[in-house]
């Protein structure tokens, strides 16, 4: 048995890149996109070939497996291992070099495919092949899994696009494979020419196999392409350290033709006669995965087929062609690049949105990437339709219908022994189908796993016998990801649902989309790991603390993994004591980016809310947790007293604001934000409350507009009554008589039977876990909120994250109440409330740029489309950054936070702030936006209530 800890020591000695035998590091790599799980017994970061080299002598002097891991995305279970896991994406992760003339670049195994796109797209050149996790997926992953792409029918696959690879193989030989025989192993050239006739009759011709090894790329006929024949071998043979890829001329112009029909088995059947076009991409999908107001032609399935050319009217003409020689529902040819790019980005999503079956079933991987001839496809779906029928399951096919290779998540129950019986049935039978087709069981991530063991069904039993004869010529020790290909494990076995409690979980939170189980709110992670992109465009949040460290441990999908094992209690012994879990969710920002940015909506903001509940029960809180997780009664208490006055004093004393932060566990760098002298209810009071006799809207005075910025209160009454809407505040007592809507009481009986209180979100008691004292607070808010509820009235909330926490927490945290569900319904923006109920209200002419940010909590929950409107119809012109500010709440204020709320800060918000035209406005409408932009850019920024507000003064 190995000794762990001589392991280890051994490795740090050898290897000059990081050697992590930590629980957190097991645990992040315990699965990847698949339905598997194994328990590694450590990771490595080597540095380069020699730390490989290193590496692969230690393990082997202790008879321990290694697993080469790119990305993490596979999808059949070969990114995972019992022994050492190289993590390439730490340092191995550079472009060496790009030739445009020769069309050639010098990767690493562990750079991400869009960082070769973005270098070569200057030069008019891209690597051909892209899967739909371009964004996050590395080279030597792809070429592990010989991964293809929407594009795969203009170029290929990944094995296509391979001229050159660097190894070394598991005795510490360092080979460069080629083509005319180059780098093969001692003995490789023998066994081909021994198994001529098997390797040219024994292959099924399509354009989309990748099941088992490609020995036949070592035939003479097709170059001896020793790179080639590696390509899709999934780290079982040796371990890539270099590749000279080929680049392809990408087109200057392109357009986007969809073709709708009636169903995916129309699509399908179509797909094949649109290849003679010579398109770039036929991928079809189907209504069940396409959400709700996307902009397709109607039908129940699409084709989408893209066309370039050198220009606009070549792409389009191209287009166009395809459109006339379809026999379509309806169709739609688009040019411009953005809704092009909005477009794909439904198409990208289905990985993680198959997940989910419209009634919220779970459906899982496993047959996901099937393949057969193009021109058989429509009579294969129709066959795997009635399979899955016999067996009561259920899925939506999608993919690369051009191709014939099909992606489907299907229904698998893999928590009882029952349905892991049936998913085994259904493999086999599903492993039939295929071959009669004519088809791979693979076509494009790899046999793994999930498939590995069906391949005698597809080859027979002595080219897999060839397979076991090539295994031991390259890895004589079976070092490499042994049980992946050949000699595999059952395809039913180390299921990484079967670890997880069968007993439901005692959780404050009602997860409602889970059925309230907590641990399928954890499963929802499927690891397609789009929170490990490190870079957005558009709107995009997650994921704030990712970009910002590149640590796996602060992306959402390795939290997820931390909760997963926290669960299983195998790897992370502590249950909700985990120190493991706790530090990793500790630079989570909650800024619930994942929530809507996330395929499959895993909701890490309450995971971790709920975290800190059961961790911190019973036991010392930090000091933060009273300070700002308790600042409604703080400020309050100012409020009452009027001591803002003498707080804002002491705050400006150096020593005194130094000591009240380290007292408070404010981080050293920030600056104490300012107490407003008068509150906005105060002012309220003073103008006299509500006028007009508009239609009455409740303005909800949250912390942060009440204590910290009341001008955005007042600016807001002044816009919602020039907009002929009538102001009210919501009421402060409980009343037992006749109720009151404007915040007095002239009633001696009322004030005699009433309880006072004031409404509160409780974001702040939220974010830091206290959700014993946020249910109270929210209990006593619909308490005080009961004669508004009665009316219809809408709430106004001006703060975003204020918003966000009525409209999705209090119904999720108060799921037993519901008026917690009503209250949550009537939660409106200010530019909501405005387009629902001041409609014909033209707002004053600015005429302006803007720039700023889009508040994470408003993008993730609460829609931005009706502020887009409101700033066009003020003429406020452009586009707001997305991503995450980094103050978050308070998040930005915690000590120990600051570099990284800084780097948030630097991803998005700063730039857009630094290079917008000169006279812009600085939107920000959330308090934590307009404070980071302040302390970290001396930048003021406004709310788009007092931008308008201005602009009704001024006219």
């Amino acid at each position: 048995m190995t000794d762990h800890r001589e392991l280890s020591a051994g490795l740090r000695a050898a290897v000059r890149g990081e050697v992590d035998f930590t629980a957190t590091a097991r645990a992040l790599t315990t699965m990847d996109a698949s339905n598997y799980r194994r328990v590694p017994l450590g990771v490595v970061a080597p540095r380069d070939a020699d730390d490989v080299a290193a590496a692969l002598s230690v393990c082997r002097t202790y008879g321990v497996p290694v697993v080469p891991r790119g990305g993490g995305t596979s999808i059949a279970g070969q990114a995972t291992g019992t022994g050492v896991v190289l993590d390439f994406t730490r340092h191995m992760n550079r472009l060496l070099s790009l030739d445009p003339q020769a069309r050639t670049a010098v990767v690493q195994p562990g750079l991400v495919l869009d960082r070769l796109q973005e270098a070569a797209a200057p030069h008019g050149l891209r690597f051909g092949p892209d899967p739909s996790t371009h964004s996050r997926c590395t080279l030597g992953g792809m070429i592990g899994n010989n991964s293809c792409g929407s594009h795969s029918v203009a170029w290929g696959t990944t094995a296509d696009s391979v001229r050159e690879l660097a190894v070394v193989t598991p005795r510490g030989e360092r080979l460069r494979p080629g083509r005319d025989g180059a780098g093969a192993p001692a003995g490789l050239r023998d066994l081909v020419d021994g198994e001529l006739a098997r390797l040219r009759t024994g292959f099924p011709d399509l354009p989309r196999r990748i099941s088992g090894y490609a020995v036949d790329a070592l035939l003479p006929e097709k170059g001896a392409d020793v790179a080639r024949s590696l390509c899709g071998s999934e780290g079982t043979l040796a371990v890539l350290t270099e590749a000279v890829v080929d680049l392809v001329r990408a087109p200057r112009a392109r357009a986007l033709a969809v073709l709708a029909y009636a169903d995916e088995s129309g699509a399908a059947q179509a797909a094949a006669g649109l290849l003679p076009y010579r398109p770039l991409t036929v991928e079809g999908m189907a209504a069940d995965l396409v959400p709700f107001g996307a902009d397709l032609p109607r039908g129940g399935a699409w084709l989408f087929v893209e066309t370039g050319g050198d220009t606009q009217a070549e792409a389009r003409a191209g287009a166009e062609t395809i459109v006339r020689a379809a026999d379509v529902l309806d169709s739609l040819v688009v040019t411009d690049p953005a809704r092009q790019r909005a477009l794909w980005r439904v198409r990208e999503d289905a990985s993680g949105t198959a997940t989910r079956m419209p009634d919220g079933t779970e459906a899982w991987p496993g047959w996901e990437d099937c393949a057969v001839p193009p021109a058989r496809l429509g009579a294969y779906l129709r066959d795997f339709r009635a399979l899955m029928a016999d067996h009561g399951l259920r899925g939506t096919p999608y993919g690369h219908f051009g191709d014939g290779c099909i992606h489907v998540r299907i229904d698998f129950d893999l928590l009882t022994a029952p349905g892991v019986a049936r998913f085994r049935r259904f493999s086999e039978e599903l492993a039939d189908l295929v071959v009669a087709h004519g088809g791979s069981l693979s076509g494009e991530h790899g046999d793994g796993r999930a498939r590995a063991e069906l391949l005698p069904r597809m080859y027979g039993a002595e080219t897999v016998a060839l397979f076991e004869r090539v295994k031991a010529l390259w890895d004589p020790d079976d070092l490499l990801n042994p049980g992946m290909l050949v000699r595999p494990a059952p395809l039913d076995a180390g299921l990484r649902f079967s670890v997880l409690p069968r007993e439901p979980v005692d959780v404050a939170f009602g997860y409602p989309a889970d059925g309230g189980d907590f641990p399928a709110a954890v499963r929802r992670c499927v690891g397609v790991a789009k929170c490990r992109t490190t870079s957005v465009s558009g709107p995009a949040v997650m994921c704030p603390s990712f970009r910002a460290t590149g640590e796996e441990q602060h992306s959402t999908r390795g939290r997820a993994r931390l909760l997963h094992e926290m669960l299983a209690g195998e790897l992370v012994t502590d249950g909700w004591r985990s120190t493991e879990v706790r530090d990793a969710l500790d630079l989570c920002l909650s800024c619930k980016g994942c929530r809507s940015d996330c395929p499959v909506g895993v909701d890490m903001a309450t995971y971790k809310a709920e975290f800190l509940h059961h961790h911190y029960a019973g036991r010392r809180r930090p000091a933060a947790h009273h300070t700002m997780g308790r600042l409604p009664e703080w400020l309050g208490w100012v409020g009452r007293t009027r001591s803002a006055g003498a707080v804002n004093a002491l705050a400006s004393v150096g020593p005194l604001a130094d000591v009240a932060k380290r007292l408070g566990g404010i981080a050293g760098e920030r600056e104490i934000p300012r107490v407003a002298g008068e509150t906005f209810t105060r002012w309220w009071r003073g103008r006299g409350g509500p006028l007009g006799e508009g239609k009455p809207v409740v303005l909800w005075p949250d912390t942060f507009t009440e204590h910290l910025s009341p001008s955005v209160g007042r600016a807001a009454v002044r816009v919602l009554e020039a907009a002929g809407l009538r102001v009210v505040l919501p009421p402060t007592l409980r009343l037992t008589g006749r109720p009151v809507g404007d915040a007095r009481s002239r009633s001696a009986l009322s004030l005699l039977t009433a309880r006072r209180g004031r409404v509160c979100c409780g974001l702040t008691y939220i974010s830091t876990g206290r959700l014993d004292r946020a249910r109270t607070v929210l209990r006593r808010t619909l308490d005080l909120l009961e004669p508004v509820l009665a009316t219809d009235a809408p709430l106004v909330v001006l703060e975003p994250s204020c918003a966000a926490a009525l409209r999705t927490d209090a119904p999720e945290l108060l799921h037993d109440d519901p008026r917690a569900a009503r209250l949550a319904a009537r939660v409106l923006t200010f530019a909501e409330t405005l387009e629902r109920h001041a409609p014909d209200w033209t707002p004053p002419v600015l005429d302006r740029p803007v720039t700023g940010q889009t508040h994470c909590h408003q993008h993730a929950v609460l829609g931005e489309d009706p502020d887009r409107r409101l700033r066009a119809a003020a003429g406020l012109t452009g586009d707001l950054a997305g991503g995450c500010c980094g103050l978050a709440g308070n998040f930005g204020f915690e000590e120990g936070h600051y570099e990284v709320s800084r780097a948030c800060a630097e991803d998005r918000l700063l730039p857009s702030v630094r290079e917008a035209p000169e006279g812009a406005v600085v939107l920000a409408d959330g308090f934590s936006c307009r404070t980071q932009l302040e302390q970290l850019a001396g930048v003021r920024g406004r709310h788009l209530a007092e931008v308008l507000a201005a602009a009704l003064e001024n006219t």
